[in-house]
């Protein structure tokens, strides 16, 4: 099958840094690749991939100072993918709706999945003006502030098998914070619940420039205050393992209807248990006393930052492989690619999923 990823461009795929919907995108083209398929991948210049890569800007837009407004560059990829939009059996695209303006002449081969929050008071207006173009959602929950749309299905997150390594024995004590400083993601909670649990809490977060304001009135003071919080800054793809698998837990005490939340997969991959309370997707992701615990308080937080220890890892470990891989979110994926009613016979004569891992990188093209 002939299949276009379609990225956003504010981060590579995969990301250098922080970035969740660009991470997804690039784990399922790999895996589509390695499962036989033939794909193309439209992202930023720096990214890396196993597929035919169409560079749409020459490196991710938050990482370039130069970059001033990012449509333009959105646009331009647009038009390639028009472009090129007769040669692919299947589009997927990951970048909300910037592309329905363009999309009826492949309507029928197309798929959008939606990676972000769903409940902005301007989306009922246009959604309802595009009733009829397939959408998949990264969780039920996300769905509930949608008007009626064409619901293709809904795709959990799925990470790579051995992309994160399983730490049986954390090398350390402390809880962990990773994502955003934002008001949402409650970094303040975070930083009440190990100060209570007598816990030191590192925190790996990247600060947006919409949330330096509440970095700087709420939280620095907060880091400041407590002698067990170390602020580690955003961290990259290389320290993510050792900085989750060497945690207690991952703390998740967010404060919003969440669409999916990666770094909690992320987390049980290492073996580490989530501690997440009850909004959004965490019901259908933390399997309640297996790979964490879904609280409703800081006081269960705290007292399920003391039964943590007592969870087995290779249990959470197991959790992760039974329902969070790269390969079974490719499946689910592909279940959905075979029903778009635009798609040929010889399409659908899919390949086997190949044995291994795939070869080599190809070649990034300039």
């Amino acid at each position: 099958m002939k299949i276009a990823q379609i990225a956003p461009l504010m981060e590579s795929c995969p990301p250098r840094l922080y970035g969740g919907t660009e991470r997804i995108a690039s784990y399922l083209t790999d895996e589509l690749v390695r499962q036989g398929h033939e794909v193309t991948l439209f992202a930023s210049g720096d990214s890396e991939t196993l597929a035919e890569l169409v560079p749409c800007c020459e490196t991710a837009l938050r990482l370039n100072p130069a970059v001033k407004d990012h449509i333009p560059y959105y646009l331009m990829m647009l038009e390639e993918v028009r472009r090129r939009a007769d040669t692919f059996d299947v589009l997927h695209f990951h970048i909300d709706m910037l592309h329905y303006p363009i999309a009826t002449a492949f309507a029928d081969r197309m798929v959008t999945t939606l990676h972000g929050r769903m409940d902005l008071p301007d989306y009922p207006a246009f959604y309802t003006a595009f009733p009829h173009y397939p959408v998949v959602s990264i969780s039920d929950d996300q769905r509930r502030p949608m008007p009626p749309v064409s619901w293709a299905g809904t795709v959990l997150h799925g990470l790579p098998e051995h992309h994160f390594p399983f730490s049986a024995n954390p090398s350390s004590e402390y809880l962990a914070f990773l994502g955003r400083i934002s008001p949402e993601k409650r970094p303040d909670r975070a930083i009440e619940i190990a100060a209570r649990a007598g816990m030191k809490l590192k925190m790996a977060a990247k600060i947006d420039k919409a949330d330096q304001a509440y970095w700087d009135a709420v939280i620095a003071p907060m880091v400041a205050a407590h002698s067990n919080v170390e602020f580690v800054g955003e961290i990259d793809e290389h320290q993510k393992p050792a900085f989750l698998g060497n945690a207690r837990a991952l703390l998740f005490p967010i404060d919003w209807p969440e669409p999916f939340g990666l770094v909690m997969i992320e987390a049980m991959a290492c073996g580490t248990p989530v501690i997440a309370f009850r909004h959004g997707s965490v019901p259908e992701v933390v399997e309640h006393g297996i790979s964490g615990f879904i609280v409703d308080s800081v006081n269960e937080a705290v007292a399920a930052v003391r039964a943590a220890s007592r969870l087995d890892r290779a249990g959470v470990r197991g959790a992760f492989e039974a329902r969070f891989t790269a390969e079974r979110m490719a499946i689910d994926y592909l279940a959905i690619y075979r029903g778009l009613p635009g798609l040929s016979e010889e399409s659908l004569r899919l390949p086997a999923i190949l044995p291994g891992p795939a070869a080599g990188l190809y070649d990034v093209k300039p």
